[in-house]
Parts: structure tokens; C-alpha cells; sequence
């Protein structure tokens, strides 16, 4: 069971803007708001959480989205929280409801913690945290990694998917592979093909080749690691479509389809 603070309270207004926790010192960039249970399971539904994942809560507060992500789908979990007062209650809860050797809570500053581990990462703070943490999330998470946030989106980062729910907003990013650059490679027609792509997140432009002449880039899509395009000798004759997988900034199998 969770402890309740707060009434049911889905959207930051200004008179909640002060730091909650009235009995510490610490100033929170953040106040402590806690997520309705039906958002925190149309969340992990979002980010398809099961037992093969990694949590990571970035501002964990009492610790409810990884005790039920523990409890209901028995997926391991990492809290950070700077408070210590949510910490202690975020462990309270995990032994109460018997998940405590699958979450743990760190209390510290997000900004300071590696959550590289993470295959999906939840939010609720401000756009304006988010927007910080951006460049954190797309450096250390690995291409496939799921974001998810509570209200407040990412800036120009535009959310892969969008649920919402009574009043409450959920978005949903894949971290994508870097993929912008130069790229050849042998076809199954023997033939040589090179693209030359541009990246504004999964976001995907760019030109080709083949045979080192001009060719037709219909699409590029981007989700993860894996890139599909299509790409034919002009607008008229029939695509040539290939998959090619990223990781670490390089190609590691091209699928002819």
C-alpha cells in the first residue's frame, strides 16, 4: 500500500509549486505529485514493461511506479529521488508489498546518476527537466530504449506515441540510433549503394546512390537501432528496400527485403 499525500492531483498548477516535503531542508527543482495508479499502469502498458527490462525512475518519490512494475511484472527497478523522506518511503513500501530485492532507490541529483543499464526510463518532472535530461537519455541509453513522461513532453524532441487518459498525458520516445553519416554496401543485385543521411532525432532525410549515380531516397525510417529505406534508381522504376541495424555508430547486418 502507498502512503497518500496529496489529493488526486494529475497536473502541476501554481499554488503546488513549493516543495512539498515540509519537513526537509532540500530544495526540490521538482515537487513531489503522486501518479494515480491507472496512470501508472496505462504507463507501463505504454512502454510494454515486462520482467526482460530495466526501470529507471527519475524522481521516484514514494516509489509506486517501480513496486508496481516489481509487484505486476516482476521487472527489476532503480529510484532516484533527492529526498530522503520519499526514499524512506519508497523502501517502506517496496518491503511492505514484498519487491525489495528487485527495486532499489539512490537518493541523489537525476542529473548525476548513469542509468545506462535502463531499457526504459519514466518521468514526471517539468518540460523544462525534461528538455535537460535530453541530451543525457540520447547519450546513454542504448538505441531501443524507451522513455516515457507524465504530462510534459521533450521539447522539439516529438514523442514516438501519445496516450491520453481522464485528463493526463502520456508520451512515449524510442531513443533512436545515431545513424547520420555516409553508409555504402554491396546489393544482392551486386550493385553499390550509398546514402548520405541527415538526423534531427529519429527524424531521417537525406540522398543516395547506386552505382554512383543519383538516385531516388523515397523513405527513411528510423525506430531504434534499425533503419528501414527505400530507394530506387528514379522515381518511375520499382524501390529497392533494405533494413540496416545499428549499434555503437556502425552497421551490424543489412537485410535486403
Amino acid at each position: 500500500m502507498f502512503r497518500e499525500e496529496f489529493n488526486n492531483i494529475d497536473s502541476f498548477s501554481t499554488d503546488i509549486l513549493d516543495d512539498y516535503s515540509q519537513q526537509s531542508s532540500i530544495v526540490l527543482d521538482v515537487p513531489f505529485v503522486p501518479t494515480d495508479e491507472h496512470v501508472v499502469e496505462a504507463m507501463l502498458n505504454l512502454a510494454d514493461v515486462g520482467p526482460q527490462d530495466v526501470l529507471y525512475d527519475l524522481g521516484s518519490g514514494d516509489g509506486r511506479v517501480l513496486i508496481t512494475a516489481a509487484r505486476d511484472r516482476d521487472t527489476r527497478g532503480v529510484g532516484v529521488d533527492l529526498d530522503p523522506l520519499r526514499i524512506a518511503d519508497a523502501m517502506e513500501s517496496a518491503a511492505w508489498s514484498h519487491v525489495e530485492y528487485l527495486v532499489d532507490f539512490i537518493e541523489d541529483d537525476i542529473f548525476n546518476v548513469d542509468f545506462s543499464e535502463a531499457t526504459v526510463v519514466f518521468l514526471y518532472l517539468f518540460q523544462s527537466v525534461n528538455v535537460q535530461l535530453r541530451p543525457y537519455i540520447l547519450s546513454q541509453l542504448r538505441p531501443g530504449s524507451r522513455v516515457v513522461s507524465h504530462a510534459f513532453d521533450m521539447g522539439d524532441w516529438k514523442a514516438d506515441d501519445c496516450l491520453k487518459l481522464s485528463g493526463a498525458t502520456i508520451y512515449k520516445w524510442i531513443v533512436p540510433a545515431q545513424v547520420a553519416g555516409v553508409w555504402e554496401w554491396a546489393g544482392p543485385d551486386g550493385k553499390l549503394y550509398r546514402v548520405e543521411l541527415k538526423q534531427k532525432y529519429q527524424r531521417i532525410t537525406g540522398s543516395a546512390w547506386l552505382d554512383g549515380k543519383k538516385a531516388h531516397l523515397k523513405s527513411a525510417k528510423l525506430c531504434g537501432g534499425r533503419l528501414d529505406l527505400e530507394l530506387g534508381e528514379d522515381t518511375i522504376t520499382p524501390l529497392n528496400r533494405f533494413t540496416l541495424n545499428f549499434s555503437d555508430k556502425k552497421i551490424r547486418s543489412i537485410i535486403a527485403k
